[in-house]
């Protein structure tokens, strides 16, 4: 270790235990540990082998059919969840949420009548509004993306995400949170993100408190192709830098403070890091610096669009053969979404990867509201002031986050139970955040403060 990075962290340690008072725990939750580790390695490669049976699930396949298409599968998503239902008491509320969709001249060639499969496990908080979702699409393509007939197993993108959405809803809704969260397959992102896109303008128009959206698609492969990688405890999670929704009063705040790298989803994305770490050992969840990846988009940008915060998790190396392929063999190589190509070990760990991070926010309080850097005074100090969450559980304390303008994560925290804390360092050297903590120590997501006089 260097000396001045040695010196640094020793200064943060000295710090922090001036300010520290009686912290919250610091050891993982047994129950959120206890509910990683029930989820099925089992279940998910079953309920992968049943959406492949449906043979096709592109948007526009057939939707009368019992065995076979998008409406088959929809309906066996829900009646699977229906029983989850049954198993928490019927406090998981299960759903259709249909919307029809015109021909766009692209993707869709004649009205279609589409529909998210959602499962709301309401909080049991009454005061405390806020929601938190987890998506998969259930849709599926070839190679042609208007080909409706042709079998598409979909096994992998992304049954990988749509499984692991009702693996988390089978575990989860057995539990009680006081946040509510939604559990839903999304359709139509194959050909458009109509489904999420739906869903994100639905929570806007209906003013949902949103706090975070964690999309999965293409979850299930610890092995890429061309190079040949084999990734099995990685999981990239990819986050938006500067807001899609951003403001011009937030664009100039944003150049005052410099803060690119400090979106909502970014900040969303650290933090699915941590939790990764503290449940999930052994695995690890990368940070992308990017919305996505080249020419590719997912269910998570309809939400950033509508000003949300929201993420997505993909495996670290794709195999393209096996990605939006016709089944076929060619050349020796055999080409298709099918389940022999995936890793449900892997799968299950990235599955854990969701449940981590839905269950710490769910459980914690509300984050800190108001939160300040006092600049009216030329000082080498940082004031810092915030207001409780006006609703849901009062917070233990609050954690003063911190960190080098230049560090890519949290270096520090602080813990403190006042609504304002004094910290023997420069205000323009570093970032900050607050976050709000219960007894148990679930963590908010972080709020950086802004510029007050």
């Amino acid at each position: 270790m260097r000396r001045a990075t040695f010196s640094l962290l020793l200064s943060l340690g000295l710090a922090a235990s001036a300010l520290a008072q009686t912290q919250p725990a610091s050891t993982p939750d047994p129950l959120i540990r206890q509910m990683v580790e029930e989820i099925s390695e089992k279940n998910l490669r079953d309920d992968i082998d049943k959406l492949v049976s449906f043979g096709t699930r592109h948007t526009l396949s057939d939707t009368k059919s019992k065995k076979r298409g998008i409406g088959a599968a929809r309906n066996w998503v829900q009646q699977e969840l229906e029983k989850y239902s049954k198993a928490s008491g019927g406090r998981l509320k299960v759903v259709q949420d249909t919307f029809t969709i015109k021909p766009d001249g692209r993707r869709i060639d004649r009205p279609v009548l589409m529909a998210n499969v959602m499962a709301t496990l309401p909080g049991t908080d009454p005061t405390d509004k806020r929601v938190f979702i987890v998506s998969g699409h259930i849709d599926s393509r070839v190679s042609d993306v208007m080909n409706a007939t042709a079998d598409a197993p979909g096994a992998n993108d992304d049954g990988s995400g749509t499984v692991a959405v009702m693996e988390l809803a089978r575990v989860m809704s057995k539990q009680q949170f006081p946040a509510t969260i939604i559990f839903v397959a999304v359709q139509g992102e194959e050909q458009g993100l109509y489904g999420s896109t739906h869903l994100a303008k639905r929570a806007k128009k209906e003013g949902w408190n949103l706090v975070a959206m964690l999309n999965n698609d293409i979850m299930g492969n610890s092995t890429g192709h061309d190079p040949e990688i084999k990734a099995p405890t990685k999981l990239r999670v990819f986050s938006e830098g500067v807001p899609a929704a951003e403001t011009p009063d937030e664009a100039r705040l944003r150049r005052t403070l410099s803060s690119e790298n400090d979106s909502p989803s970014r900040n969303l994305a650290r933090y699915a890091r941590t939790a990764t770490q503290l449940y999930v050992p052994g695995h690890e969840v990368v940070l992308e610096y990017r919305p996505d990846r080249f020419l590719r988009g997912g269910d998570h940008t309809p939400f950033n669009q509508q000003g949300f915060t929201a993420v997505r998790f993909t495996e670290m190396n794709e195999d393209f053969r096996h990605q939006h392929q016709d089944l076929r063999q060619e050349n020796g190589t055999e080409y298709g979404d099918l389940a022999k190509f995936m890793d449900f070990a892997y799968l299950r760990r990235n599955t854990g990867v969701n449940l981590a991070i839905l269950a710490n926010l769910a459980l914690a309080p509300p984050a800190p509201e108001n939160v300040g850097v006092l600049t009216a005074e030329l000082t080498n100090r940082t004031q810092l002031q915030w207001q409780a969450p006006a609703a849901g559980e009062k917070p233990a304390g609050y954690y003063v986050l911190m960190r080098e303008t230049s560090a890519p994560e949290w270096q520090q925290k602080f813990f403190v139970t006042d609504t304002k804390a004094e910290l023997p360092f420069n205000k323009d050297n570093y970032i900050f955040g607050v976050v709000s903590v219960d007894a148990q120590g679930h963590e908010s997501l972080p709020v950086l403060p802004k510029p007050v006089r």
